[in-house]
C-alpha cells in the first residue's frame, strides 16, 4: 500500500494561494490554512473543524441528501435555498393558500409547517479509515473482487465503530478509490417550513436569469430543526422541541468588497477533475448535446402550458425547474469548454504527464494509461449516450414512461422475488400517488410527443394516452389490485405498458448491461490514472473530486469577463430587480410591497453605505451541484451571503476549474435580511439571529 502515502505529497508550499479545490474540513492544517489567511482568513483550521469543540462545522447540515443548509440561531433556525425547499413549499401549496406565489411565513412557531422525508444531517467526526477499508485488496484481483473485499471490510468498520445509538455511520470512498474517509453523522427527522419569498423574489428571473450574472434572485428558505426533550434527533412530534445546536453562525450586517475573502462549506455532489481530455471530449461534443435536446423539447411543452394555465403553472413548478436547471447548465459547461480551450490544455498537460512517466521511470507501469482511454471511450460513447437518453425520457421527462418503467419493474419482482412483491406494490403505489398529486395528461401527452422521437423515431404512438388505465389514478389502484398474477396480467392488457415494455425490456438485458460492461474498465482505469498522475507528478495539488461529503472551498470576491469587452462587477443591487421589473411576466414581475419599499428607500440597516441594497454577489469559490444553501462565510466566520449558482461558462468547473472564467453566485445576507424583516414583516425571525458587525472592530 505504498500508493497510499503518495497521497499526502500534494501538501507543498506554493508562493500564491490556489483558487480552486474541494477540501476536506478534518485536513485544513498546513497548507489550507496558510492559503486561506494569505486571501484574508482570520480563521484557524481548528476554528472549522474540531470534533472536542464546537466548530464551523456543527452549523452546517446536509439538507435533504441534496442540498446544504447552515443554522442561523440557538433555536435551530436553517437557512437554505428557496430551490432547495421548492417542494416542501409546493407541497403546501394550493389554488387557495398559493405560497409559491404569496411566500410564506410562520409568525409564531406554531404556524411552523411540517414536511414528511425532509431531513437534515450533520457531520460528528470525519476518521481516515483507508488502511483498513484495503486490507486485504491486491492488484491481482479482478475488479469485482476488489470490491467485494472492500465491502466486506467496511461493513466490518461500521461494525467496530464507536458511535451513540442515534448516530449514523457513512464511508465514502476518495481518490476515485485510492482513499477512504468515515463520517459519524446526527440525521434529524423533524424540519418544518419557517419562511419562504414569493417565486418572483425566490426565483426572480428563472430560466432567463439562471446561471448568469447579474443576478438578482432572493433564492433563500428558512426552516427549523425539532429535536427530542434531549436534544437528539426524533421523527416529528408535536412534543418535540427546537434543536440547540453546538455552534450557530452569526450573520453580518458589514456585507462585502470586491478582495474579500470567503469560505463556502458545503456538501458538493459530484465533480470529475482529473478526466482525460477524451472524456471532456465525448461528453460535451456527444453525450451533452444529445440530453440538451430531449429536455430541451419537454420544456418547449411544459413551458408553453405553464404559461396559460395556472393550476398547470403549480403542478409543474418544481418538475419544470429541476428539468430546466441541468438543461442551461449543460449549455454553459459546453460553453465553458470551448471558452477556455480546455479539451487543447488537458492535452498538454497530458504531453506534461507523459514527459514526468518518463523522468520517473514510470512508462513500464502507467504508459498505456493514456492510448487505453482512447480506445474505452471509442467503445463506450454511443452506449453512454443511449442509456442516457433513456433515463432522460422514462425517468425524467415524461411521466406516463416513470409509471410503466416502474410498473415492469413490479412485473419483475412477482416474476422473479414473489415475496417481495407487496412491498414493491405498496412503494409503486405511493409513487404514482405522489405523480397524478401534480399530474396533468395533457401537458405529459404534449412532452411525450416531444421527447419520444428524439429517443425511437419509429414508434411514437401518442393513442395509449386515451387508452391506458395510467392516467387516471382511481383505474390505476384498479388495475394494481388483486395478487401477483393477477397485476401481471392486467398490466399486460394495459397499452401503455405494452407500448414501453419492449424498450424497457431492452434497457434491462442490452442497453444497461452493455453500459456496465464498458464503463467498468473506464472506472478501474480512472483509479489507476489518479495514483499515476501522484506518483509523476507529486509537487502538484491534488484535492478529491466531490462526492457529497462536507468540504471547504475558499476564495475570494470578484468581478470577471465573459467575453471580450465585457465585466461584471461582482455585486448586484435591488436597482437591478426593479430595472429588469415586466409587470404580469412569470420571470420578472415585481411584488408591490418590493416595489413601494425601493420607492421609499426604506431599507434599514440593510442598505450599503452608498445607500442601496445589494442582492448578490461573486467569488471564486470552487463549487457544484449540492453546495446549493451552503453559507457563504466571511474572514471571521460569519454568514455574509448564501451561495445558489454558478456563472454560465463556470459551470464547466465540474471538470475543469478556471479561475479566469469560474465565478460561484451567493445571495448577500443582507438582502436576505431586508426581505425576512422590510418585506414579509418577520421581525421576530431577526430578533431571533446574532446580528454583527465584524469590520468596526
Amino acid at each position: 500500500m505504498k500508493y497510499i502515502k503518495i497521497l499526502f505529497l500534494f501538501i507543498v508550499v506554493q508562493v500564491t494561494a490556489q483558487q480552486g479545490g474541494m477540501w476536506i474540513p478534518s485536513l485544513l492544517e498546513g497548507m489550507n490554512e496558510q492559503e486561506m489567511t494569505s486571501l484574508g482568513s482570520k480563521l484557524t483550521a481548528k476554528d472549522i473543524y474540531d470534533v472536542n469543540n464546537s466548530s464551523l462545522k456543527d452549523a452546517i447540515g446536509h439538507f435533504n441528501g441534496g442540498c446544504t443548509s447552515e443554522v442561523i440561531s440557538p433555536e435551530g433556525l436553517i437557512l437554505t435555498n428557496h430551490h432547495c425547499g421548492f417542494g416542501q413549499i409546493q407541497s403546501h401549496s394550493s389554488l387557495e393558500n398559493d405560497y409559491l406565489k404569496d411566500g410564506f411565513w410562520a409568525m409564531s412557531k406554531q404556524e411552523e409547517l411540517p414536511n414528511e422525508g425532509l431531513y437534515v444531517e450533520f457531520i460528528v467526526r470525519i476518521d481516515d479509515v483507508t488502511t483498513q477499508v484495503l486490507k486485504g485488496v491486491t492488484e491481482a484481483m479482478t475488479e469485482s473482487e476488489k470490491q467485494s473485499a472492500i465491502d466486506k471490510n467496511i461493513n466490518e468498520i461500521k461494525k467496530l465503530t464507536q458511535k451513540e445509538d442515534w448516530q449514523n455511520i457513512k464511508v465514502k470512498p476518495f481518490y476515485k478509490g485510492n482513499q477512504y474517509f468515515l463520517f459519524v453523522t446526527e440525521k434529524f427527522e423533524d424540519v418544518r417550513l419557517v419562511g419562504a419569498p414569493p417565486s418572483s423574489i425566490g426565483k426572480f428571473g428563472s430560466d432567463t436569469d439562471n446561471w448568469v450574472f447579474p443576478r438578482h434572485t432572493g433564492d433563500f428558505s428558512l426552516f427549523r430543526i425539532y429535536a427530542d426533550k434531549n436534544n437528539r434527533p426524533a421523527k416529528y412530534s408535536k412534543d418535540n422541541i427546537p434543536y440547540k445546536p453546538k455552534h450557530f453562525l452569526p450573520v453580518s450586517l458589514d456585507g462585502i468588497e470586491e478582495g474579500d475573502f470567503t469560505m463556502v462549506f458545503g456538501f458538493p455532489g459530484r465533480t470529475n477533475e482529473y478526466l482525460p481530455s477524451v472524456a471532456i471530449k465525448h461528453i460535451t461534443e456527444e453525450f451533452n448535446p444529445s440530453n440538451i435536446a430531449i429536455r430541451e423539447a419537454a420544456l418547449k411543452e411544459i413551458d408553453a402550458q405553464m404559461k396559460a394555465n395556472d393550476a398547470v403553472r403549480i403542478k409543474y413548478a418544481s418538475k419544470q425547474a429541476r428539468i430546466a436547471n441541468a438543461w442551461k447548465k449543460w449549455i454553459g459547461e459546453n460553453l465553458g469548454i470551448k471558452k477556455s480551450n480546455a479539451i487543447a490544455e488537458r492535452q498538454a498537460f497530458e504531453s506534461t504527464f507523459k514527459k514526468a512517466l518518463k523522468e520517473h521511470n514510470l512508462e513500464a507501469t502507467y504508459g498505456n494509461i493514456l492510448p487505453k482511454f482512447e480506445k474505452l471511450y471509442a467503445d463506450f460513447a454511443n452506449i453512454n449516450i443511449k442509456r442516457r437518453n433513456f433515463i432522460e425520457i422514462f425517468l425524467v421527462t415524461n411521466e406516463l414512461m416513470q409509471i410503466t418503467f416502474r410498473a415492469y419493474q413490479l412485473e419483475q419482482t412477482a416474476l422473479n422475488k414473489p415475496e417481495k412483491f407487496d412491498e414493491v406494490r405498496t412503494s409503486l403505489i405511493n409513487r404514482i400517488k405522489g405523480i397524478h398529486k401534480n399530474f396533468d395528461v395533457n401537458v405529459d401527452k404534449g412532452v411525450f410527443n416531444n421527447v419520444m422521437p428524439l429517443y425511437n423515431s419509429k414508434n411514437v404512438d401518442a393513442s395509449i394516452y386515451d387508452k391506458t388505465s395510467f392516467t387516471d389514478l382511481d383505474k390505476t389502484l384498479k388495475l394494481l389490485d388483486g395478487n401477483a398474477e393477477q397485476v401481471v396480467k392486467n398490466l399486460n392488457k394495459d397499452a401503455a405498458y405494452l407500448y414501453a415494455k419492449p424498450m424497457i425490456e431492452e434497457f434491462y438485458t442490452k442497453i444497461n448491461p452493455e453500459f456496465q460492461q464498458k464503463n467498468q474498465p473506464i472506472t478501474a482505469l480512472q483509479k489507476t490514472y489518479m495514483k499515476a498522475l501522484m506518483e509523476a507528478l507529486p509537487n502538484a495539488r491534488y484535492f478529491p473530486d466531490a462526492n457529497s461529503t462536507l468540504r471547504v472551498t475558499y476564495g475570494q470576491v470578484r468581478g470577471y469577463s465573459p467575453r471580450d469587452a465585457v465585466y461584471y462587477s461582482p455585486v448586484s443591487y435591488l436597482d437591478g430587480v426593479i430595472e429588469k421589473y415586466v409587470p404580469g411576466d412569470y420571470e420578472f414581475d415585481v411584488p408591490q410591497k418590493l416595489r413601494d419599499l425601493y420607492d421609499a428607500k426604506d431599507f434599514g440597516q440593510y442598505a450599503d453605505k452608498n445607500g442601496k441594497v445589494p442582492v448578490c454577489f461573486l467569488g471564486t469559490n470552487h463549487t457544484t451541484g449540492g453546495n446549493s444553501g451552503s453559507p457563504a462565510i466571511d474572514a471571521h466566520g460569519n454568514l455574509i451571503g448564501l451561495n445558489f449558482d454558478r456563472v454560465w461558462e463556470g459551470t464547466m468547473s465540474d471538470m475543469n476549474y478556471d479561475p479566469e472564467i469560474c465565478r460561484n453566485i451567493m445571495v448577500d445576507a443582507r438582502y436576505i435580511l431586508f426581505i425576512i424583516d422590510k418585506y414579509a414583516g418577520a421581525k421576530h425571525l431577526i430578533d431571533e439571529m446574532k446580528l454583527v458587525h465584524p469590520k468596526k472592530k
